[in-house]
């Protein structure tokens, strides 16, 4: 069971009409005139409410470009006097929580690197005790839900409560058009824990390229999601960092203009029509666990059959055959290979563990 949050509502701190909500800027601050050029022109847009910029970069290689450091704050100052836009920037020690405090940044957040450290996450949160600034953190570079909130409870539990969580992908080696695989599954279990809890989505770093920026913030869209962090820059192919994910300013007004946001509450006659639609899963979920509970009771007897006459529990053959007989009548009947494949693994290795049970216990 999770441990309950005090999550000071969104809209109480960060006024907007509706979503998407917009945090967008450049990946990397990299002049005073690329920022303030980026900003003027993200003004124009109105649901760009934060005006985001990269003043620490964390970088894998020391001879990349790793950020202007402390004087870009200065010009992300003149962008706030110059716009009324609230500001972020990314902080991974005490040091850069204070050196943010004393340039007037409006929000903090925490990125994939730093969020996976709890002696991190302590340091600044410990950092910002007494500070009601909000934090927003990005998931861990590694598809771990639990490493993810961990750090969102260890920031609430020092005390800050206007948190907002950022969906920016995860690693993956399988090959994929994405940068990082968006692994809606994770975030959607996230919100599914704390509804309470805001949740925005970086296409920019899920995508690593602009073309599928468009997709990727309608599927968050049509996920509830509360808005979306997209990487800008009033000249992208000038970029010193990820250029190929950012879009000009004018592109993000078409990207947001095209979305089409769905309403998260129907007609009366839509809620009575879905309500039963969901009877009718919740009968067939109950019927489904059912027909588990009574498979796996056959596969506890399985299990003292082969006990008995000392038989190996891993059967090969047998269970390629499964494989091959069970996926083709999957996919007959209309489902997702990949689906069925997943469903089946998940089956077999609660059936071994089942075996493996009967074989060590002392009859």
């Amino acid at each position: 069971m999770t441990p309950p949050l005090h999550i000071t509502p969104l809209k109480s701190w960060l006024p907007f009409e509706s979503r998407p909500l917009v945090v967008s800027g450049p990946c990397s601050a990299e002049s005073e005139k690329q920022l303030r050029e980026t900003a003027l022109a993200l003004v124009k847009i109105p649901q760009v409410k934060v005006f985001r910029a990269g003043i620490w970069k964390p970088r894998t290689r020391p001879s990349a470009f790793e950020g202007v450091g402390s004087k870009g704050l200065k010009w992300m100052q003149k962008v706030k006097q110059d716009t009324g836009l609230l500001l972020t920037v990314e902080v991974a020690s005490q040091r850069h929580v204070q050196e943010a405090l004393e340039h007037d940044i409006d929000i903090l957040w925490i990125g994939a690197r730093t969020v996976v450290n709890p002696f991190s996450i302590q340091e600044i949160g410990e950092a910002l005790q007494g500070c009601d600034i909000p934090l927003m953190i990005k998931n861990p570079l590694n598809p771990d839900v639990h490493t993810w909130t961990g750090a969102i409870e260890r920031f609430n539990q020092l005390g800050i409560h206007k948190l907002v969580a950022v969906h920016r992908g995860f690693s993956f080696f399988n090959r994929s058009p994405y940068r990082n695989a968006p692994m809606w599954e994770i975030p959607i279990e996230l919100m599914c824990s704390y509804p309470k809890m805001p949740m925005l989505c970086d296409p920019s770093h899920i995508c690593g390229n602009r073309d599928l920026i468009l997709p990727t913030s309608q599927k968050a869209m049509d996920l509830e999601m509360t808005g979306l962090m997209i990487e800008t820059h009033y000249a992208p192919e000038e970029a010193l960092t990820d250029k190929r994910q950012q879009i000009t300013p004018e592109h993000l007004g078409k990207i947001l203009k095209s979305l089409v946001i769905r309403q998260e509450r129907g007609s009366t006659t839509f809620r009575n029509k879905l309500e039963s639609l969901r009877t009718e899963i919740d009968k067939l979920d109950e019927e489904l666990i059912d027909i588990l509970a009574r498979r796996m009771s056959v596969v506890e007897e399985i299990g003292q059959y082969k006990k008995e006459n000392r038989i190996t529990i891993l059967q090969l053959k047998r269970w390629n055959k499964v494989i091959r007989d069970r996926v083709e009548n999957g996919i007959r009947l209309g489902l997702n290979r990949d689906f069925i494949l997943r469903l089946l693994e998940a089956i077999h290795d609660e059936t071994i563990q089942k075996q493996m049970d009967v074989m060590n216990r002392r009859d």
